[in-house]
């Protein structure tokens, strides 16, 4: 063990940094590996779906630009209770 207050300091923070490192290595492969099989899955399907005569499939994502303006989605709301119902009679 170093001895010095630096040499603990840096001592201490290797094994953080390095588990950091393999922590963001295994989730860039995780994601890169994701990336890839949708693609290669899009296109066999586009590969298959050629072979059977269909058209493309529309794609929502390749549909709607990424910076196009969202509209806001209105939610229906209940209307309050009448204050006093209407006698009857």
């Amino acid at each position: 063990m170093p001895e010095s207050w630096w040499g603990n300091a840096i001592f201490s923070l290797i094994p953080t940094i390095v588990l950091g490192l393999i922590f963001w290595m295994v989730m860039r492969m995780i994601i890169r590996g994701d990336r890839t099989a949708r693609l290669k899955y899009d296109q066999i399907e586009a590969e298959e779906r050629a072979k059977a005569g269909l058209p493309p499939r529309a794609d929502a994502r390749a549909a709607a630009p990424a910076d196009a303006a969202v509209e806001p989605v209105q939610v229906p709301t209940a209307e309050p209770p009448p204050a006093e119902a209407p006698p009857r009679g």
